[in-house]
């Protein structure tokens, strides 16, 4: 029993070794089993993928991770530059042009200025049409035109400037002096009837006033005219024929007394009312002819002028000269009138006969003198 039960004991150990063996074996072919299906599965799950997604996986690029959002989303219109060179008809470069960039779609204009090496340019412009405007002191200014394209950097060919023609402005002209002595010669060929002088008018409103020479120059004319003389001669022979100022005398003497007072009192009137006085306030002792409006507003204006003229600057003002000349050779009338006929009552006689004489005869200008005298 025992015997046996050993020889069993003994089979069934050697079969549980060999069992285990076996177990061993079989597990590790299972698992080399196991191991070569999931290989070809796995090599047809990636042979089953389309050559283009291969392709695309393949080509894809990597982009670089930024937060700029014009790396994300590029624009779609790249700014342009334009340059280039401004120079003169010898090539050398012209600094300090100035070069203005105007364009068709009513944008600002921009403005630069030429370098040392006479180069411009222009920074972040759209695309289109535009038109360069280029000028320099001396020169002529030139213009060039053209389109950009978007992203172009374009340099416009060199920009030769023109040497500007050269100009001289001469002025042909008179000086006031020159013109009112033209004004003068003018006025001193005025003669009424064509022989008596009527030189204290002048027929041009805005004449140039006279200096004080040319003032000086117009009263010696004036009592130095031959008729000047002749006049005064018939009045002192008429004032001879009616004993006016008896106190002179009759006969030669007597003549040449009344003629010598009546030339003093043309003189001393023509002097200080119309060249010294004037001379110092700086008025006109001319006349000036209206010659326009109503019959009424010219005779006021006439009879006005007496009392007003106007002054070296052009504007009307009371006529001290005359009124203060008037008084002042009625005043002097005093030193050669005969004694019986001097003082107060001779002064303001004479002054308001000269006063009335005027007027009148600045009415007689402005209505019939004109009338009667040549080249007026």
């Amino acid at each position: 029993m025992n015997s046996m039960q050993r020889n069993l004991r003994r089979r069934f150990n050697v079969q549980n070794t060999r069992l285990s063996v076996s177990g061993l074996r079989r597990l590790f072919w299972l698992s080399l089993g196991l191991l070569f299906l999931a290989m070809p599965s796995a090599a047809f799950a990636q042979s089953t993928q389309t050559p283009s997604a291969i392709t695309a996986q393949r080509s894809q690029p990597t982009v670089p991770a930024t937060d700029s959002p014009t790396a994300q989303q590029p624009n779609q219109q790249s700014s342009a530059t334009l340059s280039g060179t401004v120079v003169d008809q010898t090539g050398a470069a012209v600094a300090g042009a100035q070069v203005t960039l105007t364009r068709e779609d009513q944008s600002p204009k921009q403005e630069v200025t030429s370098g040392d090496d006479g180069q411009f340019s222009f920074d972040n412009l759209v695309s289109g049409p535009f038109h360069l405007t280029i000028s320099a002191p001396g020169f002529a200014t030139q213009t060039s035109s053209g389109v950009l394209q978007p992203g172009e950097a374009s340099i416009v060919p060199p920009i030769s400037l023109i040497l500007a023609a050269a100009t001289t402005q001469v002025r042909v002209g008179l000086t006031l002096t020159e013109i009112a002595e033209v004004q003068i010669q003018t006025e001193e060929a005025q003669r009424v009837l064509g022989f008596i002088p009527n030189f204290y008018v002048s027929y041009v409103s805005d004449a140039v006033p006279l200096s004080s020479k040319q003032k000086f120059q117009l009263a010696g004319r004036s009592l130095f005219d031959p008729v000047t003389f002749g006049v005064t001669a018939a009045v002192a022979g008429l004032e001879q024929q009616a004993n006016v100022f008896s106190g002179y005398g009759n006969g030669p003497e007597g003549y040449a007394k009344r003629f010598g007072a009546a030339y003093t009192d043309r003189a001393t009137s023509t002097l200080i009312g119309s060249a010294v006085l004037p001379s110092l306030l700086k008025q006109d002792p001319r006349y000036f002819y209206k010659g326009t409006g109503s019959t009424r507003s010219r005779l006021l204006y006439a009879i006005k002028s007496t009392f007003i003229c106007k002054g070296d600057n052009g504007r009307w003002q009371p006529n001290y000269s005359y009124i203060l000349g008037d008084f002042a050779s009625s005043s002097l009338s005093n030193l050669y009138y005969p004694a019986q006929y001097r003082g107060a009552g001779l002064t303001f006689a004479n002054a308001f006969i000269g006063i009335g004489g005027t007027a009148a005869a600045n009415i007689l200008q402005e209505f019939v003198i004109r009338k009667l005298t040549p080249h007026s």
